[in-house]
This record gives C-alpha cells, sequence and structure tokens, in this order.
C-alpha cells in the first residue's frame, strides 16, 4: 500500500480507537453510576417501606386518626382510625375533595359545619389550629360521638407548595365526663345557693370561701361579705373551744363529720342559736381538702326547748316552780357546806279559798292564785325560789346568810301583800294565808328535804289550827307528818268519805254534745280544804290504800250512772295495774254493776300506758274478763308511755285518751301537730274510739275534729264538777 495512504488511514484509526476507548469508559463510568443510584433507590425504597410500615404499625396503636390534604384540598392520604373515627372507608374517601367527604358534622350550637372547614386547611401560616365537633353518623339508632381535630400546614419539599395535616380524637368519654363534671359543679352551685338553710365551703384554717344567700340572711349581711372569715370569729366566744376540738377529730380521722349546737353574732350583734353540721372533704389521695359547712337555725326549736324544759318544772298556772323543780333545788341547796342556819322553808296555805272556789267558780279562783303567786314573788323579792305544789299550797324556800331573819322578813310580806282584797273583775275578794316555817337544822339536813318540807307542814297544821292567817315555826314539840301518819290519814280519809268524787264532761267534738264524764277523786280535807290528786295519789300508793280508793270511786260512778239511767252517758274511771292485779277491783265492779242494773258498756276504765310497764298475765286475765262482761278499756295518756303499740295489740283495748302534752302544742306546734295525726290516724286504722284530753279553745278542738279525733273534755267543755 502506499506510504502515502497508509499514514492518513493510521491517524483516523487510531483517532477512532482512542474514541471507542473513551466512549468505553464513559459507559463504564454510567454504568457503573447507574447500579450504584439503583442500589441507592433500593435502599431508599427499602426504607420507605420499612418507614411505611412503621407508619401503619403507628396507626393501628395511636387512638390518633390521621388525614394528609394536597395543598388544593384534596384527599391524599387516611389512615385507618381516621377512616374508623368519621365512619368511611379509605378508598372511598382519597382523591375527592375534602368538602365531599360523606360525614355529618355539627357545631355547639347543633348547625351543620363543611368538612373541609374542619379537616381542610385555612389561610397560609403554619399554625395550629382545633375544632370540636359532633360527628352524626348515618344510619338510625347510631350514638354521636365526639371528635376534636386538629390540623396543621405542613411545607413541601424544597419550599414547594403546602398541604395539610390533620389528626382526629374521639372524645367522646372524655366530653361526657367533663359534662358530667360540669353539670355537677353547676347542680351543686344552684343546690347551695337555693338551699333554705345555710350553706358554705370552708377550707382547712376554718375561713370562708363560698356562703350561700340563706347563711348570709340568717347572719344579717351579703353573701360575699362572709367570704375571708373564720367561722369561729362569727360565732360566740364560748362556744370557739368546742369547734376546735371537732375539727381536730375530723382531721386527725376520727370522724367523718360533726353536729354542734352553738351561739353566732350576727352584723346587727344579736345571737341566734344555729346547729352547724360540718363534714370533710378530701382529695384523691386522701388529703384533706376543704369542708363543707351546713347552718340551720336553731332558735325556734331552742325555744320550744326550753319551753317545754319550763313546762315539765314549773306550774302551768302561775309559772312558779313545781314540785319536781322545789325538790331538786332544796336538794342541792341543803348537799351545800354550811346549809344550816342558810336554809329555810316556808309553807303556805290559803284561808277561805274553797269558798271561793265553789261560788265564785275555778276562773276567779285561778285569778285569786295568780295574784298570790305575785305576793310570794313580791315578798321573796329574788330572795328564794317559790313554788306551787297544787290547789292552794305553794312553798318558798330561802337562802340567804341569815335565813332565820330572811324567812320572817318573807313572811311578813306575804300576810302584808294578802292584807289588801283581790279585785277579780268587778268584785274585791279578801283571802288570806297560813305559814309555817321549818329552818335548816342540824337533824332536818341530815334527814334531806322530804323531812324539811314535812317540818314545814307541820307547823303549817299548827298555823291552821290555832286560828288561822297566822305564822307557826317547826319544834319538835309539834307531830311531824311522817310516812306513817300520813298513810293513816289517807286509809281513815277513805273510810269516812272525805274522798269524794267529781265529773268532767267529754263531748262530741262535732257538736259539742255531752256524751259522757270522767270520774276525778278529790279529798276534801278537813283542815286544807279540797285537794286535787296530784297532793296525795303518790301517797295512796305508798299507803298501800289504792285498791281501796279505786273499789270506793268505782262503787260511786256505778251509783251515778244508776240514778241518771235516762240520759244514756258513759263514765270513765282511772284504774292502776295494781289496782287490777288485786282482782277485788274487777270483782267488785261487775258486781255494782250486776245489783245496779247499770249496762256494762256505760262504766268504761281508763289505764294509763306509765302503769302498765310492768303489767303481767294476772292484768291481762283481769282486762279480757272485763272486756269480755262488756266494760270498754281505753289507753290513757296515749303516745307518753314506754310501748304504745304493743298494749294495742295484746290488750283488749277499745280506744285511746290522747295525753293532754300532745294538745297544748297544737295547733301552733308543728311536731305536736304531726304527733296528734299520726296517733289518731293509728288508732283510726284500729278502728278504735279517739278521745283528746286537756283542750282549752276552739283552735285546738277543730284541729283534733279536722284530724279525726271525735271526742274531747278540758276546761273549754267545762272542768270537773261535784254530782250536784
Amino acid at each position: 500500500m502506499d506510504a502515502g495512504l497508509v499514514g492518513p488511514y493510521g491517524v483516523v484509526t487510531t483517532v477512532i480507537a482512542v474514541v471507542a476507548v473513551a466512549a468505553l469508559g464513559t459507559v463504564l463510568v454510567l454504568l457503573r453510576r447507574e447500579r450504584i443510584q439503583a442500589r441507592r433507590n433500593a435502599e431508599l425504597v427499602r426504607v420507605a417501606g420499612q418507614l411505611h410500615r412503621r407508619y401503619n404499625a403507628l396507626q393501628l396503636v395511636t387512638s390518633e386518626g390521621v388525614v394528609v390534604l394536597s395543598h388544593d384540598g384534596l384527599v391524599l392520604d387516611l389512615s385507618e382510625r381516621a377512616a374508623q373515627i368519621l365512619g368511611v372507608t379509605r378508598d372511598a374517601v382519597v382523591g375527592l375533595p375534602v368538602s365531599r367527604i360523606p360525614v355529618m358534622l355539627l357545631d355547639d350550637r347543633g348547625l351543620a359545619v363543611n368538612p373541609g372547614f374542619v379537616l381542610g386547611r385555612h389561610g397560609a401560616q403554619a399554625e395550629e389550629r382545633t375544632t370540636v365537633v359532633t360527628l352524626v353518623p348515618p344510619g338510625p339508632g347510631a350514638r354521636p360521638s365526639v371528635v376534636q381535630a386538629t390540623s396543621r400546614l405542613m411545607p413541601g419539599d424544597d419550599g414547594g407548595e403546602t398541604a395539610a395535616l390533620t389528626t382526629i380524637v374521639d372524645i367522646t368519654a372524655r366530653h361526657d365526663v367533663e359534662v358530667a363534671l360540669s353539670r355537677s359543679e353547676t347542680q351543686f352551685k344552684v343546690a347551695m345557693e337555693n338551699a333554705p338553710i345555710g350553706m358554705a365551703l370552708v377550707d382547712l384554717d376554718w375561713r370562708i370561701t363560698e356562703a350561700n344567700v340563706a347563711l348570709a340572711e340568717l347572719l344579717g349581711t351579703h353573701a360575699s361579705a362572709l367570704r375571708g372569715y373564720r367561722v369561729d370569729e362569727l360565732s360566740a366566744p364560748e362556744d370557739r373551744a368546742s369547734q376546735r376540738m371537732e375539727m381536730d377529730k375530723l382531721l386527725g380521722g376520727g370522724q367523718q363529720r360533726f353536729s354542734l349546737e352553738m351561739r353566732c353574732r350576727r352584723a346587727d350583734e344579736q345571737l341566734v342559736w344555729v346547729v352547724l353540721d360540718a363534714a370533710l372533704v378530701r382529695a384523691s389521695d386522701g388529703e384533706a381538702d376543704h369542708f363543707v359547712v351546713q347552718v340551720r337555725d336553731a332558735t325556734e326549736s331552742k325555744m320550744q326547748a326550753e319551753m317545754l324544759t319550763h313546762r315539765a318544772m314549773h306550774d302551768p298556772l302561775t309559772g312558779l316552780a313545781n314540785r319536781t323543780l322545789l325538790q331538786e333545788v332544796l336538794q342541792a341547796a341543803l348537799a351545800q357546806p354550811g346549809a344550816v342556819d342558810r336554809i329555810a322553808v316556808l309553807a303556805c296555805d290559803l284561808d277561805g279559798f274553797k269558798a271561793i272556789n265553789d261560788r265564785y267558780g275555778h276562773a276567779t279562783g285561778d285569778d285569786i292564785l295568780v295574784h298570790v303567786a305575785g305576793v310570794l314573788r313580791a315578798a321573796s323579792s329574788g330572795n328564794g325560789t317559790v313554788a306551787r305544789l297544787g290547789g292552794d299550797e305553794f312553798v318558798v324556800v330561802v337562802q340567804d346568810v341569815h335565813a332565820a331573819k330572811a324567812v320572817f322578813e318573807v313572811a311578813n310580806e306575804i300576810h302584808s301583800g294578802l292584807a289588801e282584797p283581790v279585785r277579780v273583775g268587778r268584785r274585791r275578794l279578801g283571802v288570806r294565808a297560813s305559814i309555817g316555817i321549818a329552818l335548816a337544822e342540824v337533824h332536818l339536813v341530815e334527814a334531806g328535804a322530804p323531812t324539811l318540807l314535812a317540818a314545814a307542814d307541820a307547823a303549817l297544821y299548827r298555823a291552821k289550827q290555832t286560828g288561822r292567817g297566822r305564822t307557826e315555826v317547826y319544834d319538835t314539840s309539834m307531830e311531824l307528818a311522817a310516812p306513817s301518819n300520813v298513810h293513816r290519814e289517807l286509809v281513815h280519809a277513805i273510810e269516812s268519805g272525805e274522798m269524794v268524787v267529781h265529773y268532767q264532761p267529754i263531748v262530741d267534738l262535732s257538736d259539742a254534745r255531752v256524751v259522757g264524764y270522767e270520774a276525778l277523786v278529790r279529798w276534801q280535807h278537813p283542815h286544807r280544804g279540797l285537794l286535787l290528786p296530784g297532793a296525795f295519789l303518790s301517797q295512796v300508793q305508798d299507803a298501800g290504800a289504792s285498791v281501796l280508793l279505786g273499789q270506793l270511786v268505782a262503787t260511786r260512778v256505778v251509783e251515778f250512772l244508776a240514778t241518771h239511767a235516762d240520759d244514756g252517758r258513759w263514765v270513765s274511771v282511772n284504774v292502776s295495774a295494781d289496782q287490777l292485779g288485786d282482782s277485788e277491783l274487777a270483782t267488785r265492779l261487775l258486781q255494782d254493776l250486776s245489783r245496779h242494773r247499770v249496762t256494762a258498756g256505760r262504766l268504761v276504765l281508763e289505764l294509763t300506758e306509765s302503769s302498765l310497764v310492768a303489767s303481767g298475765t294476772r292484768i291481762r286475765h283481769e282486762l279480757t274478763q272485763l272486756s269480755a262482761a262488756g266494760v270498754p278499756i281505753l289507753l290513757d295518756d296515749f303516745g307518753t308511755g314506754v310501748s304504745p303499740l304493743s298494749y294495742l295489740r295484746d290488750l283488749p283495748v277499745a280506744g285511746v285518751k290522747l295525753d293532754m302534752s300532745f294538745t297544748s302544742g297544737i295547733p301552733h306546734d308543728p311536731t305536736a301537730g304531726k304527733v296528734v295525726r299520726a296517733l289518731g290516724a293509728l288508732a283510726r286504722e284500729l278502728a278504735m274510739v279517739t278521745i283528746a284530753e286537756g283542750i282549752e279553745n276552739e283552735e285546738q278542738a277543730d284541729f283534733l275534729r279536722r284530724n279525726g279525733w271525735r271526742y274531747g273534755q278540758g276546761w273549754l267543755y267545762g272542768g270537773a264538777r261535784p254530782v250536784d
């Protein structure tokens, strides 16, 4: 070949070879890079798959659902939990505009809300937005749920367009708890604010944090003014120590609550009685948190209790101490050191009082007794205790450093005070008094209060026997009224006819027609005048003469019924368990009824609950025998005994008599009214006769009649009168 030609061809070939080698190298480099990129892509796919699996696993265990939206509001992704909460399927929602998701959402006003507003993007800022809505699932009977949706704007890759990420949580249970707590708190607040009694929330320092209107009105101020005050600062100083002691018990776990009667000081400085009930509220960890306090106005109940106590210890007519209180005062005085020469007892009995009572009536006699009570109060001038024992019998216990001198001054003042006639209406009636005095000598003090009273009574008898209207002082020459002498005197009175029977009418409450009487025994004492049962019945029982007295009264009553056979009225007689237990009384009663041909149903026996406490088989036998013969049995003093229901069940009782202590409280005492209604309903349910005692005015009569009590007796219809 021509050398000139070979040269150029060789160059071309070399160039082609170089280019081929270079191309091959480039291809090899590219292949290597492609393999590296493929491996990198495979790793990325592996990592992406791993992340996706973790994402799916996370969605399975979390309570939150996730919705991913594009910048133009298309649903890019929806987790299974989100689909479950919304009640849709993932395939049906992905790719849809968020506003077209088939769900019904309601706001707090119950108005429909567009899903795009709750789940979609809002504005261009990457701020978080939370919305709570009610999700109403399709189909009848499905329970709505409460959903909380939180949307965040997420920036795209390399600062591209933003997307929205929304998390969805079903908060139905939490919402229900919050609603219940809110409702409970509202109910408590409303109940506290509108409670009829005072209520307050008090911190552990006993300081008021909240108070209601009722408490503020009770204390005469405003509820806001009470905040910050300690409860004990509103109390009387004497009651603060007891509050602190009860609080310490609560805080120490010794008790859960306490109730305390105390006095609170009003804004006008007046003291009111209240009952404070406090309970300690503890936190969930058991630590003390605060107190809940209730304050009830106890002024009225306190006054009623004091009135009942006063009534039990004082004479209802004159307001003086009664026999029970007198005994307590005298015994307490004698128990003090130095009682000798510092105590004296004055017994006072009116002269001619029976004549005034018989001539002008009990109302006039009561006016006289009230006047005499005032004279005795003035005479003692706070230097002693004045008591009325019954009838026209009065006693003054004088306590003074110089008792002997003071008691004579009291006696002289009594005589001077009674020197002027008493004006009663248009009349001027004269009344005088006989007085007996006993000084507290050593042997009388050692013997006790009953002996000292008996000594004063012995001196009183001497005063009456020696002319009346005078004062005598006890000495050892006087016969002390020993129990044996008193007993002999009582037996003599029964046998000699000094015991008389008076009759108090019992009426039909519907028309005030007299249907019967109650027989009441009186002692026509030769020196002391007419004595009421309270002055001697206890001594009759001590003397063992109760059966004898019961037979006498029953015989008189049967004779009365025999002489009034045409009026058809009945008479009730009071008997005690010991009288029935003797068996002679029942036998004598049935014999007298048969002999005088008196219908057995016209004689009624009244038994007090207190006398039946120790009743036994013998009593039940006597009652059954009398009831079988036609003699009705009434349970007297109904409502005051130990177990009246058992008596109504076990004894042949035909009716009940309401105790006058209940009658006196109506209609103004609500508790007495409730008891009267309840006892009446019980008696009527058992088909028993109902009688109410102690009726003094028309209001009481009308109340009893309206509440089912058929018969009644009391001063409104007349007191006890003799046969003539």
